[in-house]
């Protein structure tokens, strides 16, 4: 089995911001030479998350909006006595840190319009890592 890993990096400029990897993500898994396995991306940070959903204006806008209606901000968390983004842990813990993919023919399997976004939650933030692990054959 092959393993291919590798690092990207981003930057936010909102509190909530949703950032488009698709393209990033399938260039790794085309660097992978891997034809048919899966692909595994996560975000190892406890305030930003992964969405696979379309890359249309107003649903973006739609998804920002729900996200901060769900978990608003200075509604009193226990923990925002500690860091002040209680509403970013939550919203993090919600979404997820992580998506599976297949891999197949050596290209990731998404529908026509699926797109995976990097969710950021506390930003705006210099670094956002996203770590993709292609496996397979």
């Amino acid at each position: 089995m092959r393993v291919h890993v590798r690092e990207l990096e981003y930057s936010s400029s909102r509190d909530v911001e949703l950032i488009d990897v698709t393209e990033d993500v399938e260039r790794v898994v085309e660097e992978s030479g891997v034809s048919a396995g899966i692909c595994v991306i996560s975000v190892p940070h406890a305030t930003a998350a992964l969405v696979v959903n379309e890359n249309e204006k107003g649903l973006i806008e739609d998804m920002k909006d729900k996200i901060s209606e769900i978990f608003p901000k200075g509604r009193g968390y226990e923990h925002d006595r500690i860091d002040d983004n209680a509403h970013a842990h939550l919203a993090s813990a919600f979404l997820g840190p992580s998506k599976v993919l297949p891999v197949h023919g050596g290209k990731l399997v998404r529908g026509a319009w699926q797109n995976i976004f990097l969710v950021e939650l506390d930003g705006p933030r210099n670094v956002r890592r996203l770590v993709v692990a292609v496996l397979g054959e």
